[in-house]
């Protein structure tokens, strides 16, 4: 049908309907000449069923057109996405009307699309131009998907544009201007994007705006002082960016504002006046940022609907006002890493809903008893569960009062202050608390052995203290525990058994007491989840057990400064995952187990002070992210390989290692016989030959030579010189060899002691026994050097020591004695001083 005849056709209608409604109105007045409300009948009659008539008769191809622009649209929208959950835009096709489709709801009427909700479907690709053909529509979720590219400029044509969520994206280019033209725009999500540039001032056009959140981008520039126009927003979030400048004063013009977060930007200077007109907010986020100055004294009464508020990282300063305490809907209350000094109030404890107090990084406090009363009345706050005062200046002693806290409390940081006294027993009743810290402070006395009632417990910091006594055992009823650390203290004693029973620990840190004994059997194989092992700088003993390898979680293994000895176990190459490994100052022996070299995330390892010997495996070269390697003051030998760390002349330290050589010529050692010049040398073999043979002959004569002298002289071969075996004497079998040291049996005498002759039963020949007079004080140290001179010195000229003897004899006295061969002949001093013709030596005597 053309459109002259769709014309004609309806005012036809129009007419016929008309003369119809006019008859019948003549009808009707003769029957009531007085109802003259009829005239009015009549002509609305004539007006709206035309009208009627002619809508329903519109040309099917008007309607046609509108869902045509949306159906293509769409299908040019779905064009440039990609990626997805299996068949998840798999209906957006032909077999299906477009209202049909996922995600697209139309309405009833004209059925044009109005929302689009495609949020979370894991889609990529970018957001197509064409969107800006729907017309009618009114909300968009793009949210959790990875949209990445532009936000389209054509959103600006959106006129009833209500809500559009982008949040959750990759989403990049600066925010188009254009968007403002949406006026009846009510809720903008653009969170968690890389959107830069400056917020478009023109934003204060959008008048029906209510929420507006454009955190954790990389938006710049200053916030537009526009915002004050927008008399409707409630909710404006501009979080995590890169905004400077001030914070703008016009913000205090809106009224109806409950949620305010502009935390970690470049913000300066003043908290503004004007923004303690916002009398219903209900949080207040600032913290990380730059600001300055102080809170003022009405801070409590201005904001007296304020749940949260947090102003933390900056640099505020002043005294926390007392007023805070009226704000009886107060949750969480944190002012941490600010300069916040004086006393804190005592009357928090008004704070019924308190549930967060956190004021760590600050100057509160004076040093002095009375810091910490405040504590007794937060015993008030029933729904406590955050308490964080660590790295303030609190001082005086650690009050009961804190066993009374809530039981709902599960952190609890007090760290880093001049804190005295003990924990008391009644921590006990912190049944909930899952985090201790107590680390640097000045408390002393045991760790109450109550605290193994925290069956929720899972950290423990106490370093930095004066802690003493032993670990307690109780320590092991700690299941959850994950991290236990107690360094720098006076603690004593073992470690216990029970922290087998620790298995989600994760870092145990014990250096810097005065622990002892050797580490427990299967102790490390029970910690599973263990990244961190810290047992330096105390006394332990004995060996690295082998289950260290067990450990395949392990990063930092710190066992330095200690009396372990043994081989280092080859398992350690099991732990994988270690970066950092310290064993120096230990009396470790043997050879470096080739299994380092598994390590391949190995950082830092020190070796130096021990006994270890033998050649440096060559793959620690090989380890690619080694950049310090120690090796100093240990017995090493052999060739220093040349690739890896050995070519970093300041990451490798090798000192008082006297047999090393080869190497870097940086390293200045000496060089190593090579393969070549062995080569070289295997060329003279005949005369090698000839002199082995000769060299053979000479040590065989030396043998016989030897073994003669050793058959003559067999009877008093000296035990103490033949393979380190010591003949071993008793007081009384020095006594009874020299007949109860009778003077018969004198031979001489000095200040440092008498020499007498006998017989032992183990020997056939005479011996002498030079009994020390310990009454000399120097005779006693002679003991000891004449011990270490004779068990060194050797030679044919010498007079053999057979053995030592220290006791006691029957009156419990000291006795020392040196027991040596008897020479018949007396000393060369009387034969060369003394007249005596009489007397003379022959030529073997000589």
């Amino acid at each position: 049908m053309s459109q002259l005849q769709t014309k004609v056709s309806c005012f036809a209608i129009k007419l016929v309907c008309c003369l119809s409604i006019t008859l019948f109105s003549l009808q009707m007045e003769k029957s009531f000449l007085k109802n003259q409300w009829i005239f009015h009948i009549e002509f609305l009659l004539c007006i709206v069923i035309p009208t009627l008539l002619s809508i329903s008769f519109k040309p099917a191809s008007a309607l046609a057109s509108g869902n045509e622009t949306d159906r293509l649209a769409l299908l040019a929208l779905k064009g440039q996405l990609t990626g997805g959950s299996p068949g998840v835009l798999s209906s957006w096709n032909d077999s299906l009307h477009f209202c049909d489709w996922e995600g697209v709801r139309c309405g009833r009427q004209r059925q044009r699309v109005r929302t689009l909700n495609l949020g979370g479907l894991n889609l990529a690709g970018i957001i197509s131009p064409a969107i800006g053909n729907l017309s009618f529509l009114r909300e968009v979720n793009f949210s959790d998907n990875k949209l990445k590219g532009n936000i389209p400029m054509e959103f600006g044509r959106l006129r009833r544009f209500r809500h559009l969520d982008l949040s959750r994206n990759n989403l990049q280019g600066k925010l188009p201007v254009e968007l403002t033209n949406c006026s009846n725009l009510q809720v903008l999500t653009l969170n968690y994007n890389n959107l830069t540039g400056k917020i478009p001032f023109n934003i204060g056009h959008m008048k029906n705006l209510i929420q507006l959140s454009i955190g954790r981008s990389s938006l710049s520039g200053n916030i537009p002082s526009s915002f004050g126009n927008l008399s409707s927003l409630n909710y404006l979030v501009l979080a995590e960016n890169h905004l400077e400048g001030t914070i703008p004063s016009a913000l205090g013009r809106l009224s109806n504002m409950e949620i305010l977060g502009l935390d970690s930007n470049i913000l300066s200077g003043t908290i503004p006046p004007a923004i303690y007109n916002l009398s219903s907010i209900t949080v207040l986020s600032l913290p990380d940022n730059q600001l300055f100055g102080s809170l003022e004294l009405e801070f409590g009464i201005v904001f007296p609907k304020l749940e949260l508020f947090y102003i933390g990282g900056n640099q505020l300063t002043g005294m926390i006002p007392r007023s805070i305490s009226n704000i009886s809907s107060l949750q969480s209350f944190d002012i941490a890493e600010n300069s916040f000094f004086g006393s804190v109030p005592n009357n928090l404890g008004n704070l019924k809903n308190l549930q967060v107090l956190s004021m760590d990084y600050n100057r509160l406090g004076s040093g002095k008893a009375g810091d910490l009363d405040f504590l007794f009345s937060l015993t008030n706050c029933t729904q406590l569960q955050e308490l964080v005062l660590h790295m303030n200046r609190f001082g005086g002693v650690l009050p009961d009062s804190i066993a009374n806290l809530s039981t709902q409390l599960g952190t609890l940081y007090m760290g880093g202050n001049r804190i005295s006294g003990s924990i008391p027993e009644g921590i006990a009743n912190l049944v909930n608390l899952n985090i201790f810290h107590m680390g640097v402070n000045l408390l002393t006395g045991e760790i109450p052995k109550s605290i193994g009632k925290l069956q929720n417990l899972e950290e423990l910091h106490l370093p930095a203290n004066s802690f003493s006594g032993k670990i307690p055992s109780s320590i092991g009823n700690l299941t959850r525990l994950s991290t236990l650390v107690l360094t720098i203290n006076n603690f004593e004693g073992r470690i216990p058994t029970s922290l087998r029973r620790c298995k989600r620990l994760q870092i145990m840190a014990l250096p810097r007491n005065k622990l002892i004994g050797s580490t427990p059997d299967q102790l490390f194989s029970a910690f599973e989840s263990l990244i961190g092992l810290d047992l330096s700088h105390n006394s332990f003993t004995g060996l690295l057990p082998s289950d260290i390898g067990t450990l395949k979680n392990l990063v930092e293994l710190k066992v330095d400064h200690n009396n372990f000895f043994g081989e280092i176990p080859k398992e350690i190459g099991d732990s994988s995952q270690l970066t950092i490994v310290f064993m120096q100052r230990n009396s470790f022996q043997g050879s470096i187990p080739k299994s380092l070299g598994y390590l391949r995330d190995l950082q830092n390892l020190d070796l130096s002070n021990n006994n270890l010997s033998g050649v440096i495996p060559s793959e620690l070269g090989k380890l690619p992210f080694l950049v310090s390697l120690n090796l100093s003051f240990n017995q090493l030998e052999g060739e220093v390989p040349n690739n890896g760390i050995f070519k970093n002349v300041s990451g490798f330290w090798f000192f008082h290692n006297k047999k090393l050589c080869g190497g870097i010529p940086e390293l200045k050692l000496p060089k190593c016989f090579s393969e070549k010049k062995k080569k070289v040398l295997s060329t003279k073999v005949i005369i090698t030959m000839i002199l082995s043979i000769l060299l053979s002959s000479l040590l065989v004569v030396l043998l016989v030579y030897r073994f003669r002298r050793r058959k003559s002289g067999r009877g008093l071969i000296p035990v103490a010189l033949f393979e380190d075996r010591f003949l071993r004497l008793s007081y009384k079998d020095l006594l009874e060899a020299t007949q109860g040291f009778a003077s018969s049996n004198l031979i001489g005498s000095g200040s440092f002691g008498s020499v007498y002759k006998g017989v032992l039963r183990q020997q056939e020949k005479p011996v002498a026994v030079k009994v020390l007079n310990l009454q000399n004080h120097r005779a006693a140290r002679s003991f000891k050097a004449e011990c270490k001179a004779l068990r060194k010195v050797r030679h044919r000229n010498l007079l053999k020591i057979i053995t030592s003897c220290s006791s006691i004899d029957p009156q419990g006295n000291d006795f020392k004695a040196l027991v040596f061969e008897f020479m018949p002949n007396g000393s060369l001093e009387s034969w060369l001083h003394e007249q005596n013709e009489s007397r003379y030596l022959d030529l073997a005597q000589s």
